[in-house]
C-alpha cells in the first residue's frame, strides 16, 4: 500500500504540468494499418476448380459448415482483402449432408444411401466410434440451384471428368455419367464443369483435382485395375488407376482453358494417399489375446491350423503359417491376390495325408491364397468394424455351396481369424506399388504444369508427409497431427481434412500465391477452425 500511495505526488506533478502548457500534450500515433495487396494477381473474380477436397468434404459428406470452412472460401476470404469478391457456395440444404435424388436415398439397391449423412464421433459401450448422425437430410439433388458459382468442388470427380459434358445432367444419374453434387447447379443437362467455371471469365483461379484418380483404387482395398497404358476413360471402372496420360491431357486442358483470358492461378500436387488415417489408424496385427472373445479361442485356432501348417511348410512356403500368440497381438489372416494360387497343392496334400476330400477341398479354396497380414500392409480404416465379425457370404456360401451345417460354417467365416479378410480390405504392398507409380507420374506432371503455365505451385504431398510423420506445431504450442479422431489434422472420414487441416492447406496455397505473384495474403489462423465438429 505505500508503494500505491507514493505514486500519488508524482501525479498530481504530472497533471499541474500538463493544464501548465496543454500543447505539450503527446500522444502515441495508432500504427499504420496493413495494406493488402494482390501483387500482380487480380483477385476481383475468383474461381475453385476440383473434387471433394475443394468443395469442403468432412466427416465423410458435404454439409453446410463443411462448405464455410473449405479451403477455396478461406483463400476468398484473403483474397477480400486484396480486391477480391463475392465467393459464392452452392450449398447443401442442411448440416446433416445426406440427399435424395427424385426422393430416393438407394438407386443402387445395395442397402446403403448413396448420399448419407456425415460422421459424428460418438460414445458407446464399446469407445467412440465414428456414427452417422441421425435424421434425413434435406437436399434433394434435382432441385436446382440458380445462378453461377464460385467453388466448382465436385466431390467423387475424377480428373478427366471435369471435363466431360453432360457430368451434371439430371438424365445421366441413373447411368452413371452425371455426378449427383454437380447436377444441382450445372448450368445445363450438357454442362461440363470446366465449361461452366470458364464461363464466369475468373481472373484467379486454383485447381486441385487428381486424387480420386488414385484415392478410389487404395480405398477400395485396390479392387479396380491399374489402367496405366489404357487412356479410354470410356473402358474405366470408378475404382481403376487413371492413365498419367490421361489425367496430363486433362489437368493441361484444364489449364489451358482457365489462361486463356490471362488470369493467373494456384495449382497443388497430390498428397501420398497412404499418408493419410485411412490407411494408417488399422493395425495388421489387431487380434489381442487378451479379448473376451479371441484369447480363449486361441488354441483351438492353433490346432485347427496345425495341419494346414504342416502343408505350408512342405510346400515351402513357411511365411502362410498361421499361429495366433496367446501373448502378443496376432496378425489378420488376408487373401492376397498376387500370391501364387496353392489351392490344389493344399487339396492334394492334406487327402494324402488322409484328411477326406471335402474337408481338403474346403481347406483349399479358403487359404490358397491366404497368408498373415504383415507391417508391409495396410488395412483400411473400413476394416475395423469386420474384422473378428461373421463374414455373412462367406457364411451362405459355406452352408450352400459346401452343405457344412450352421455352425461349422460359422466357425469357418470369422473375418480375418478363419475366413481371409477379401481384398477390398487391405492394400497389399504390390498394389501400394501401383499407387505410388501413379502418384509420381501424376505429380511430375502437375509441377510441369504449373512451371509451363507460371502458376503458383503447392507441393501438398510434402505437406501432409510432415503432418504425418511428425505433426505440425501452432502458435498456442499445440501439434496438428493426422492421429484419427484426435489429432486435428483429418476428419472422421479418415480422408478428408477436418476444417484445421483445410487451414493448414490454405496457408501454404496462400505462400505460394504471394511468393509467385508479389501478394502479400495474411493467411487464416487455423486454430479459428475446429479440429473435429462436435455434435
Amino acid at each position: 500500500m505505500k508503494k500505491f500511495y507514493a505514486l500519488f505526488p508524482l501525479l498530481g506533478l504530472l497533471l499541474i504540468a500538463c493544464s501548465d502548457d496543454d500543447d505539450a500534450q503527446t500522444t502515441t500515433p495508432d500504427p499504420d494499418p496493413i495494406v493488402f495487396t494482390s501483387g500482380t494477381a487480380d483477385f476481383s473474380n475468383y474461381v475453385s476448380i476440383g473434387n471433394s477436397l475443394t468443395a469442403g468434404f468432412s466427416d465423410n459428406a458435404l454439409f453446410i459448415a463443411g462448405q464455410e470452412a473449405s479451403l477455396p472460401n478461406m483463400l476468398a476470404s484473403n483474397f477480400a482483402l486484396a480486391g477480391g469478391g463475392d465467393f459464392n457456395i452452392p450449398f447443401m440444404a442442411d448440416n446433416l449432408g445426406g440427399a435424395t435424388i427424385n426422393g430416393l436415398t438407394d438407386l443402387d439397391m445395395d442397402g446403403n444411401p448413396d448420399i448419407a449423412n456425415r460422421l459424428f464421433l460418438a460414445f458407446t459401450p464399446d469407445g467412440p466410434a465414428p456414427t452417422r448422425v441421425p435424421g434425413q437430410g434435406t437436399t434433394e439433388i434435382t432441385q436446382k440451384l440458380s445462378g453461377t458459382f464460385n467453388n466448382m468442388g465436385i466431390p467423387g470427380a475424377k480428373s478427366y471428368e471435369l471435363l466431360a459434358e453432360g457430368y451434371g445432367s439430371i438424365a445421366g444419374l441413373t447411368m452413371g455419367t452425371a455426378n449427383p453434387y454437380f447436377v444441382r447447379f450445372s448450368s445445363s443437362e450438357s454442362a461440363s464443369v470446366l465449361g461452366d467455371a470458364a464461363a464466369q471469365g475468373a481472373t484467379f483461379f486454383s485447381l486441385w483435382a487428381g486424387s480420386n484418380d488414385i484415392l478410389l483404387y487404395a480405398t477400395s482395398g485396390g479392387t479396380g485395375v491399374d489402367r496405366t497404358g489404357n487412356a479410354n476413360a470410356m473402358e474405366y471402372n470408378r475404382n481403376d488407376i487413371t492413365d498419367p496420360g490421361l489425367l496430363a491431357n486433362a489437368i493441361g486442358g484444364i489449364l489451358q482453358t482457365m489462361t486463356a483470358n490471362g488470369a493467373g492461378g494456384v495449382i497443388a500436387n497430390l498428397p501420398d494417399v497412404t499418408d493419410i488415417p485411412f490407411f494408417t489408424t488399422v493395425p495388421f496385427a489387431p487380434l489381442d489375446p487378451t479379448s473376451e472373445t479371441f484369447g480363449p479361442q486361441i488354441p483351438a485356432l492353433n490346432a485347427q491350423f496345425a495341419g494346414l501348417n504342416l502343408v505350408f511348410q512342405a510346400l515351402d512356403v513357411p511365411e502362410r503359417q498361421f499361429v495366433f500368440s496367446e501373448t502378443e497381438a496376432s496378425p489378420v489372416i488376408i487373401k492376397d491376390e498376387d500370391l501364387t494360387d496353392l489351392s490344389a497343392q493344399i487339396t492334394g496334400a492334406l487327402m494324402m495325408n488322409g484328411v477326406d476330400a471335402g474337408t481338403a477341398q474346403l481347406t483349399g479354396f479358403l487359404y490358397g491364397q491366404a497368408r498373415p497380414a504383415n507391417e508391409d500392409d495396410l488395412l483400411v480404416l473400413t476394416s475395423r468394424t469386420e474384422i473378428g465379425e461373421l463374414n455373412e457370404e462367406a457364411f451362405a456360401l459355406l452352408t450352400g455351396t459346401f452343405m457344412l451345417p450352421p455352425e461349422t460354417a460359422g466357425q469357418l467365416a470369422v473375418n480375418g481369424i478363419t475366413f481371409p479378410l477379401e481384398d477390398q480390405w487391405v492394400l497389399t504392398p504390390e498394389e501400394q506399388e501401383a499407387v505410388g507409380n501413379a502418384l509420381a507420374a501424376y505429380n511430375q506432371t502437375i509441377e510441369t504444369l504449373a512451371n509451363q503455365f507460371g502458376l503458383a505451385f503447392v507441393d501438398a504431398n510434402a505437406l501432409l508427409a510432415e503432418l504425418n510423420a511428425n505433426g505440425l506445431p501452432q502458435v498456442d504450442g499445440s501439434v496438428v497431427t493426422s492421429t484419427f479422431a484426435t489429432g486435428g489434422g483429418f476428419s472422421l472420414d479418415g480422408v478428408h481434412p477436418a476444417p484445421r487441416g483445410y487451414a493448414i492447406l490454405a496457408n501454404a496455397f496462400i505462400e505460394a500465391i504471394n511468393e509467385t505473384y508479389g501478394s502479400n495474403l495474411p493467411g487464416v489462423n487455423p486454430l479459428d477452425f475446429t479440429g473435429l465438429y462436435i455434435d
